[in-house]
């Protein structure tokens, strides 16, 4: 069965740019609008992923119906997959970071009911960074809830927030309840729950794509913050058992990273799963001889479906935690 692609979903964003357009070629929607955003595999309502034309039989049918329908569902995906509020569980995104983002944090999934929104836990792996850019997790040493809620009422955080200059193949964890932004001079790919929630609890002072101030959720942010999170570092990867190296594993998704040489096939460890791969570089082939570059990303089906590498390529694979059905 060949691989799954899908239109990507391009969102305007205060802070993005053009580098979607500069790096991987792409055509964005509107001349010298910043895109910060190119949600890959969503299944959001009102941001559906649509497969793509020439994907074979279920091209243009959009990931919602793929998943809802029982019977597509374990024909693409797998008998036992964990579901959460019958959607996809995943949003893979790529995030195009020319300024800094809002300072923010996810409610964590028992806090939701109470604060609204869904809980989020996402991570990110740095394709691109400037020199000097930064990335901001978690809180410093020392910084209490009060010190916090001092700093916002004067108009300035920085000073609060974990700084870590990270590069190029470089990973990080954002749990719910991690106080974090991606600073200025970032290309992200992030994984991350099925979820839009966001709360900012700063936005730098500036002003949004429609000259106001963009909403601020400070209440709820202090409720989401864990100020035990002091100063984390980039993840650390280890080796797993299929000869790659795993960057996040919980339970909601698992992140691993493959080095393959010219000549490999590359397909589903588990051929009764399905999995999302991402070409971090490289060039793969499918059956069809469809070709694969750095950006691109695609649903495997379940199945023995293996995708030939070309030139040595660096690939990401995630998966879902097996579960109800």
């Amino acid at each position: 069965m060949l691989p799954l692609r899908f239109n990507e979903i391009y969102q305007e964003r205060v802070w993005g740019g053009r580098e979607l357009e500069n790096v991987y070629g792409r055509s964005l929607p509107c001349e010298g609008v910043p895109y910060g955003e190119a949600w890959e595999i969503s299944d959001r309502e009102g941001a559906q992923s649509v497969v793509r034309s020439d994907s074979g039989e279920y091209a243009g049918m959009t990931l919602s119906e793929l998943w809802s329908d029982v019977s597509i569902r374990r024909k693409l995906f797998g008998e036992d997959l964990k579901v959460w509020g019958g959607r996809f569980p995943l949003l893979v995104k790529i995030l195009d970071c020319r300024e800094d983002l809002s300072v923010q944090v996810h409610p964590p999934a028992e806090r939701c009911e109470e604060l609204g929104g869904e809980s989020k836990t996402e991570m990110w792996y740095v394709a691109g960074v400037d020199d000097g850019a930064k990335l901001y997790a978690g809180v410093k040493e020392g910084v209490t809830k009060e010190v916090l809620a001092e700093a916002l009422s004067e108009g300035c955080v920085a000073k609060q927030l974990h700084q870590v200059e990270a590069k190029v193949g470089e990973s990080i964890f954002i749990p719910s309840g991690r106080l974090h932004a991606i600073g200025a001079g970032h290309l992200i790919y992030e994984v991350q729950e099925n979820s839009d929630t966001t709360f900012r609890v700063f936005d730098w002072n500036r002003r949004g794509l429609d000259g106001k101030p963009r909403e601020l959720h400070v209440e709820q942010s202090m409720e989401c913050i864990n100020f035990s999170d002091i100063e984390p570092g980039m993840s650390a990867p280890y080796a797993n058992d299929t000869g790659g190296q795993t960057l996040a594993c919980c339970e909601y998704f698992k992140v691993d990273e493959y080095a393959l040489s010219t000549g490999m096939n590359f397909g589903n460890f588990d051929e009764e799963r399905f999995s999302i791969v991402t070409v971090v570089s490289g060039e793969l082939r499918d059956e069809a001889g469809r070709v694969y570059v750095a950006g691109d990303f695609m649903i495997l089906p379940r199945g023995k479906s293996k995708l030939s590498v070309m030139h040595d390529a660096l690939v990401l694979q995630t998966t879902v935690p097996r579960g109800e059905a």
